[in-house]
């Protein structure tokens, strides 16, 4: 058997730490998945328009192969202390690393690159390959009655978002016109509480940074909020 990439997806997030668990979680996370010209194709999506979702088939790009699969895995819902056998989980170690996500596409676009595919609430690292997207069908791909496992919902409270004054210049340059939706995005991604579950072993770590677009964003854990520092451009650090 042998797969090829249809395309790849460009998403705002340029580093693993700071996606969010889920798919549909951080709405301000646009991306588009960039066909290869052999299935840049109009036709190839004809009555696309009629269904909300699709459902992306990708591979674990930043993880495998090279990482090889592992028969057990730590969970970072669990914390990261109990572990459950790979085909009970979500993780990126598996003998195939091909995982799914349910999205919401916004329709085709053409520009300079290409055709491409808007989608919206993605949870993919940029640059990820993806071999397939089929109709996200209702009727048959929600299950209200399915068993959730340890896989509980996430809790609605949100980690409360703030922003330094150094933060909210470095943001009205970076977004001049909004068009990124970049305060948004921040604000989402970090409601979510995007530190692994094992942080609390380290209590006194107050300081952490995360990558979105072509920007390193820089925060503080402090009094239950999340306080953004410092939006800079990534290679104003090199």
């Amino acid at each position: 058997m042998r797969f090829d990439p249809i395309g790849f997806i460009r998403s705002p997030y340029s580093d693993k730490f700071g996606i969010p668990r889920q798919p549909g979680l951080v709405t301000a996370a646009e991306a588009r998945l960039e066909l290869l010209p052999a299935f840049a194709r109009p036709e190839a999506f004809k009555g696309i328009e009629g269904f909300s979702h699709v459902w992306v088939i990708f591979v674990f790009h930043a993880d495998c192969p090279e990482a090889g699969w592992k028969p057990t895995v730590r969970p970072p819902r669990l914390g990261g202390r109990e572990t459950v056998g790979v085909f009970a989980s979500r993780a990126p170690y598996r003998p195939n690393p091909i995982g799914i996500s349910a999205v919401e596409h916004l329709g085709l676009i053409e520009e300079g690159r290409g055709l491409s595919l808007r989608l919206r609430g993605i949870d993919l690292l940029d640059g990820t390959p993806v071999l397939d997207i089929k109709p996200y069908v209702p009727y048959a791909d929600a299950l209200p009655q399915a068993g959730n496992g340890f896989a509980v919902p996430p809790e609605t409270t949100a980690l409360a978002v703030r922003f330094s004054e150094q933060a909210l210049a470095d943001l009205a340059q970076a977004d001049p016109e909004g068009r990124l939706r970049l305060r948004e995005l921040i604000v989402q991604v970090l409601s979510q509480d995007p530190r692994p579950g094992y942080m609390d072993r380290y209590p006194n770590r107050r300081d952490f940074g995360m990558r979105l677009y072509e920007f390193d964003i820089r925060w503080r854990l402090e009094n239950g909020a999340a306080t953004v520092t410092t939006i800079v451009q990534a290679n104003a650090l090199s």
